[in-house]
């Protein structure tokens, strides 16, 4: 897998959207549809950035503004998406070895961790003026979770649905059916993805 990949396959969306096998004539079509739909699904899981849904092929040192947060008494780095254990940890060039990955039960629902807390009394602490941390991991999802992939179906098909609807009205007033395509996610896009949007700020 690759950092924000396209989250289905064209052929996967071939057969979503029920295109014959002898026509492939707007394949080039439906793969763009496939990537601006995979984008519109992170954008919409976080504005900032810090969610999507692929993975680095290896291990890369990622910078990060830490905070100290006064109500737990503790610096708090928000990361990027990671769901195996950080290889390294620094703050000022020097190995931070007091931390943990929130939230603590990531793993067993399936989710990744957002964040590191450095341990009460860590003996290296993020330094004046930038308060930076870098880390050292896999970033990304291990897969694509399966709500992600049918949602990237649905939005890559009202896509091409718009196709034939450039003036953003499909159907007829006169057979009841008309339908708006406003500027937002399919509905059933976000019902997909409403357990997925992440919170926090990009640092």
């Amino acid at each position: 897998m690759a950092w924000a990949p396209d989250y289905i396959t064209l052929q996967e969306l071939r057969d979503f959207l029920e295109v014959p096998d002898d026509n492939t004539e707007n394949d080039p079509l439906l793969a763009t549809y496939i990537t601006a739909a995979s984008r519109a699904i992170d954008m919409a899981c976080h504005p900032g950035g810090l969610r999507q849904f692929g993975k680095t092929d290896a291990p890369e040192e990622r910078t990060y503004v830490a905070e100290w947060r006064a109500e737990r008494g503790r610096w708090v780095v928000v990361t990027d998406d990671f769901m195996t254990a950080p290889t390294a940890v620094t703050a000022g060039g020097v190995a931070v070895t007091g931390w943990r990955a929130e939230p603590r039960n990531a793993p067993t629902r399936g989710r990744p961790y957002e964040r590191l807390v450095l341990e009460i009394g860590s003996a290296v602490v993020p330094a004046y003026p930038e308060y930076e941390v870098a880390v050292t991991a896999v970033w990304g999802w291990t897969a694509v979770p399966v709500q992600i992939k049918l949602a990237t179906r649905l939005q890559a098909s009202r896509f091409d649905f718009r196709q034939a609807s450039p003036s953003g009205v499909a159907g007829s007033p006169e057979q009841g059916n008309e339908l708006r395509l406003l500027a937002r996610l399919d509905p059933d896009v976000a019902v997909n993805i409403a357990g997925y949007a992440r919170l926090g700020r990009p640092q």
